[in-house]
């Protein structure tokens, strides 16, 4: 029995938190297509190179945990809030969170949109925010 679309999905949480790279990359399509529109650089294809970057974070970050705290399932697609955290082995706080897009056909995850972000620790309050973006700083009415 093929598992369903979120079933698959959280199994990428399941194989990471047990450090399984052979397991989590057996998700994957041989062909796996991946994009972070935030950053299109990023982009890559191939289940050959997830593995490579799955196999160093999973090096780098030796107490790598995720969770998938919700998912939505539209056909075959799979919209998913994830959160991905652990210390590097540098012992530096590591903290991602984000939205992700998989398709899935036949229980392999095809293709993928990760709209992800490394947890900023301090930063610009939302006005500091608001003023770098538009050059005006919110002005609440009494």
């Amino acid at each position: 029995m093929t598992a369903t679309a979120v079933e698959v999905i959280t199994q990428i949480a399941e194989r990471t938190n047990a450090h399984d790279l052979e397991g989590l990359a057996a998700l994957f399509h041989e062909d796996y297509q991946s994009e972070q529109p935030f950053h299109p650089a990023r982009g890559f294809g191939g289940r050959a190179q997830m593995k490579a970057n799955w196999g160093a974070l999973l090096t780098g970050i030796p107490d790598m945990r995720a969770e998938i705290s919700a998912s939505v399932q539209d056909g075959d697609v799979v919209w998913s809030e994830c959160h991905w955290w652990g210390t590097t082995e540098q012992g530096e706080p590591f903290d991602m969170r984000g939205i992700t897009q998989f398709t899935v056909r036949d229980g392999l995850i095809v293709s993928g949109r990760l709209f992800v972000e490394l947890v900023e620790q301090g930063g610009a309050d939302i006005n500091d925010a608001v003023e770098a973006s538009s050059g005006h700083r919110p002005q609440l009415e009494d």
